[in-house]
């Protein structure tokens, strides 16, 4: 047995299937003298991977953990260690068929064979499910079973054959050093590894051992019951471990899976059971594994009774029993997605936690590349672990967050779902006018955000059916015609927009030309005064962001970005400064309010003696004007697509300056305005992109249409790359389609609302240059336009303005035609109403 080395180019603290399988990346990549520990025996040390069930279902509603799952399953048949099952999953109910209707559009977008099929389609392949319990199933032929621990197993092997790994097993981390902000060392029982780059991957003790250096891993370990039940006639007749499809009876979250001759039936709808890191028991302490808890079988009780429902011949045939059953442990997190990616807290200590058998070895290969490139192949920003404010990785929310988010793991999922606990965290100074208005608050990383207000209800009888109201109730979930109203009130007059969730931090110091210069793509180097919207890229030419930097002084730009990204924003410019630069957090300091409209010079104007006129301060610029005694910077630009500000006010006159804007808007009509505008139908309508949508690490500015006529001599992050992708033919091609026809065959109107593939106009697939399926990255009413409103990447010879193709909503085809096909905007193509 290898004893502790005293140094390590890497420790990777963990050997479950993450742990393995990123040993086994970075040897592929490379790296050398990596150092593998975990506190547990080998194969099987006692985490999740152990006990969990180990089936795999490719289809997910997020394209990136789908990508994750797909490679993940290639990597395992790679290995041999995959057995291709087919699933069903089941609905009960009618609400639950809409949902598998939803999930074949998935499917279809990400290139998954699926389709919908009748109890009797699921009763020919699984004889002991009672067909009258279901109405129907989604079908995937590619869904298996993996043996994780012959993978992991398997991953060490390769990478202790390149000479590249030092396993240690039965060791177990004591504490880690930190010095000058990066980590120092590793202290384990085995004795201390000097190392400035450790990666943990130990699952449900990850909080455990971020917390030994001072940094933060914000997820909880939360009970799943699973039982197995056997010996089953029906099951024992069939060689091997499984011949059957996995059954997931989605309306009951729960699964039934065979194994050999048994079931093994797993929930997610007991009540939430979660854990801290520090109370999970020593492998002295437990009977079976640390993360293989006592079994509570009251929790159980309901779950068991609804599986005999569906397969009483199996489960309830004569001398079967429960043979085994465990509350495991597995790890969840406030928002559901994996922690990758550096810590924010401290330099080289890297996450790679939350993650599941289904996309261990993509997530292992993704890590692997982004340690050694600065980005991986598969985006996963999503899963940024710099994602989170520090009030979200507080023990308290995380906690809050996975009571509510367990039973969601099979639940319906409603796109715009707003989560319920640990609300009214951040509030803006005008939030109690904004209540009194009547505003519908949305969350975004802790904000209150109002999507629209009921005070504006009354503009939907001035508008009519120009709201372009949803019908069914689906697409008209958490949204309101009111937003459309809203839009055109500001349209025709003014509206004001609460944007206090933007993240806000400066660039500060002698060197801050130099930092912004070398990040942004577009010049940096401009007189004080100018705004720059501008995109940021990854070393392979990939968005990493897209953002506004103001020029305040010789020595300060302020950067403005979206908040739901602020923070990883934030790190990934800290990552890159030089000497003599600093970054300085202004996101608690100062509100932001917009002010847009064809009368918003009108309004600010009685409010300021400062030149607004469009010569005095044209387009793209900012400086501080003063409203009454308030001093505000004011930045000229505009997202929806409309004359007007954004005004960025000390947090404290907030309040103040949004009654004044009020006041003063009041003899033209101006009007609150929510982020239902200006995050949908003023961006659509203007053809805006938005990161995390049209905009990701796998998307370039050419293929985006968002190239500039020239690229700037300074240096920056992915420059090289982005040269290259202008002299080479696009793979595909950002593009604005609208619905030409809403008919349902039920003879209701449909409205898509993201998501959904863009096929042939007879419903034939599309596949562009990076092999993808072209899918809907944005959608929503254009009310000025009378329209509804997609975003797509086509395949170039498809991205032809005039082009007839066709969406696919709810296993219905809607005929779609090609708008745009570059940065052109449908509404006022040439711009005149901004630079009013």
């Amino acid at each position: 047995m290898a004893t502790v080395p005293a140094t390590a180019r890497v420790v990777v603290i963990g050997a479950g299937i993450v742990g393995n399988s990123l040993v086994h990346h970075l040897a592929r990549l490379g790296w050398r003298d990596i150092v593998q520990i975990d506190k547990g025996p080998l194969p099987n040390p006692g985490g999740s991977t152990g006990h969990a069930s180990n089936f795999i279902f490719p289809v997910d509603h997020s394209r990136e953990l789908a990508d994750l799952t797909l490679d993940s399953v290639r990597q395992y048949k790679e290995l041999g260690v995959f057995t291709e099952s087919g699933g069903f999953e089941v609905a009960r109910t009618e609400e639950r068929m809409e949902e598998l209707r939803r999930r074949m559009s998935s499917a279809r977008a990400w290139g998954v064979e699926a389709e919908l099929v009748t109890p009797e389609q699921v009763v020919a392949r699984v004889p002991f499910l009672d067909k009258d319990t279901i109405l129907g199933a989604f079908w995937c032929p590619s869904v298996g079973v993996v043996d994780s621990l012959r993978a992991g197993t398997l991953f060490r092997e390769s990478a202790l054959a390149m000479g590249a790994l030092t396993v240690v097993p039965t060791v177990e981390v004591v504490g880690m050093d930190v010095e000058a902000g990066r980590i120092a060392r590793v202290r384990t029982t085995g004795g201390d590894i000097e190392t400035d780059t450790v990666l943990v991957a130990c699952g449900v003790w990850s909080p455990k051992l971020a917390a030994m250096a001072g940094a933060s891993i914000p997820l909880t370990p939360a009970v799943h019951q699973m039982i197995s039940v056997g010996p089953i006639p029906q099951l024992a007749e069939r060689p091997g471990e499984i011949s059957f499809p996995i059954v997931r009876d989605m309306d009951t979250f729960c699964y039934e899976r065979q194994h050999g001759a048994d079931m093994e039936v797993g929930s997610y709808a007991h009540r939430p059971i979660l854990m801290d890191a520090e109370e999970i028991p020593s492998i002295e302490q437990a009977k079976l594994s640390p993360t293989e808890m006592p079994f509570t079988a009251d929790d159980f009780d309901p779950q068991l009774e609804q599986a005999y429902e569906l397969m009483p011949d199996a489960l309830g045939a004569e001398g079967a029993e429960m043979r085994y059953a465990i509350n495991g442990l597995l790890s969840l997190t406030p928002d559901g997605g994996p922690l990758l990616g550096e810590t924010p807290e401290v330099k080289g200590l890297w996450s790679a936690a939350a993650v599941w058998i289904k996309e261990g070895p993509g997530v292992g290969r993704a890590v692997a590349e982004w340690m050694t490139h600065g980005h991986s192949e598969i985006d996963v920003h999503h899963a940024d672990i710099a994602r989170f404010y520090p009030h979200q990785r507080t023990r308290a929310y995380v906690r809050s967050r996975t009571s509510e988010a367990f039973n969601k793991t099979y639940g319906i999922v409603h796109p715009a779902e707003q989560w319920s606990g640990e609300r009214g965290k951040r509030l803006a100074p005008m939030h109690a006018a904004e209540q009194a208005a009547g505003a519908e608050f949305f969350e975004t990383v802790g904000w209150e955000r109002p999507f629209w207000y009921r005070s504006n209800e009354a503009l939907l009888g001035e508008y009519g059916d120009r709201v372009m109201p949803r019908e069914h109730e689906w697409d008209a979930r958490w949204w309101s015609p009111i937003i459309n109203a809203e839009h055109l009130a500001m349209r025709e007059r003014a509206g004001i927009v609460d944007l206090s969730a933007f993240a806000i931090f400066d660039v500060v110091g002698p060197a801050a030309e130099q930092a912004v210069q070398g990040i942004v793509v577009a010049q940096a180097a401009v007189a004080d005064g100018r705004v720059i919207y501008t995109p940021v890229l990854d070393a392979k030419g990939g968005f990493r962001s897209d953002l506004t930097v103001m020029r305040l002084a010789h020595d300060r730009y302020r950067v403005v970005t979206g908040g739901a990204h602020g923070m990883a924003d934030l790190k990934w410019f800290a990552d890159h400064l030089p000497a003599g630069a600093a970054v300085v957090d202004q996101t608690s300091a100062f509100t932001t309010i917009g002010l847009w409209g064809p009368r918003a010079r009108d309004v600010l104007g009685r409010l300021t003696d400062a030149d607004i006129s469009h010569e005095g301060f044209p387009f793209l610029t900012c400086r501080r004007i003063e409203l009454g005694n308030v001093e505000v910077l004011a930045s000229r630009i505009s997202y929806v697509g409309e004359l007007g500000w954004e005004l960025y006010v000390p947090m404290e006159q907030g309040a103040r300056v949004w009654d004044l804007l009020h006041e003063a808007g009041r003899p033209d009509g101006a009007v609150p305005v929510g982020i239902g505008v200006y995050g949908t139908t003023g961006r659509l309508e203007k053809g805006y992109r938005a990161y995390g949508f049209e905009l990701d690490g796998e998307r370039s500015i050419v293929e985006a249409g968002m190239a500039r006529p020239k690229v700037k001599d300074a240096g920056f992050v992915g420059r090289d790359a982005y040269l290259a992708q202008r002299e080479a033919a696009p793979l595909s091609v950002l593009c604005t389609m609208t619905v030409d026809d809403h008919t349902s065959a039920s003879g209701g109107r449909r409205y898509m609302l993201g998501g959904e593939p863009i096929l042939t106009r007879d419903g034939g697939p599309l596949t562009d240059g990076h092999g993808r399926h072209p899918y809907v990255t944005s959608a929503g009413s254009a009310p000025s336009l009378g329209a509804h409103v997609l975003m797509a990447y086509l395949p170039p010879d498809e991205a032809v303005v005039g082009n007839r193709l066709a969406v696919s909503y709810m296993e219905e085809l809607y005929p779609v035609t090609v708008r745009s096909n570059d940065a052109t905007p449908l509404f006022d193509p040439t711009n005149e109403r901004i630079r009013g």
